[in-house]
Order: structure tokens, then sequence, then C-alpha cells
């Protein structure tokens, strides 16, 4: 599956409102999906970055020897859901970034429908 479809396969997911794929170490984007004007997602996508960022350092800090699978950040009215790649062979720097409306999400279905769009994306 290539980014395009990766991130059309996220939309489709119940209750998606905008989907990124992240590079953590540039901050920037490989390619959005959805959001508008009130989700500027290239500026949610950077600023998701140092989230990532933090989260590895602290468990660099803590030499936790594990991996992030996703982190979840709830509001009132969404989910962002932040779900870092694995790569085949070495060590990736991408993570998915899943913009999900509350009311209408399933958040156990988005992050199995998530881990499944990982599994088939080439990058």
């Amino acid at each position: 599956m290539n980014i395009d479809n990766a991130l059309k396969e996220s939309m489709s997911i119940a209750g998606a409102l905008g989907v990124a794929l992240v590079d953590y170490e540039s901050g920037m984007s490989l390619g959005t999906s959805g959001g508008g004007d009130w989700l500027n997602l290239e500026v949610a996508a950077a600023g998701n970055t140092d989230v990532v960022r933090s989260k590895l350092r602290v468990m660099n800090a803590l030499a936790l020897n594990d991996n992030i699978e996703d982190i979840l950040i709830t509001l009132r009215r969404q989910y962002h859901l932040i779900r870092l790649l694995d790569a085949v062979g070495g060590r990736s720097t991408l993570f998915l970034y899943l913009v999900l409306d509350r009311d209408q999400a399933n958040l156990a279905l988005a992050r199995h429908y998530l881990k499944r769009i990982e599994s088939d994306l080439q990058v």
C-alpha cells in the first residue's frame, strides 16, 4: 500500500476527521488527508513530533527497553491517535497521526485498523 492509499484507508475509519503521515525527526508531513480550516494537519503533525520526541527521551532516561505502539490524546470531542510505524529490519521515524470525532469513533477499532494499515504501508 502506498502513502495515498494508506491515507485514504485511514480516512475510511469511522469518525476520522483527518490523518497525516509524519516524519518525527524532521517534523514534515509526507502526506495528509482531511482536516480543513479548523484542523491544520501540517501544524498539528509538526507539533506532535514534539510529543513523540519527548516520550522517546523519557523512555531513554528511564532505560526502558521497549517500543511505542501508539500515543492517545483524548479531548472532550476528539481522539488524537499517534501510531508509530515499525520498520522492516531497522528503525523508522514515521508515525500516522489520526484525528477522530469522539462521538462517532470506536477507539479500539480505530487502533486495530491503523495497525493493519501500518503493516501494509510501503514507504
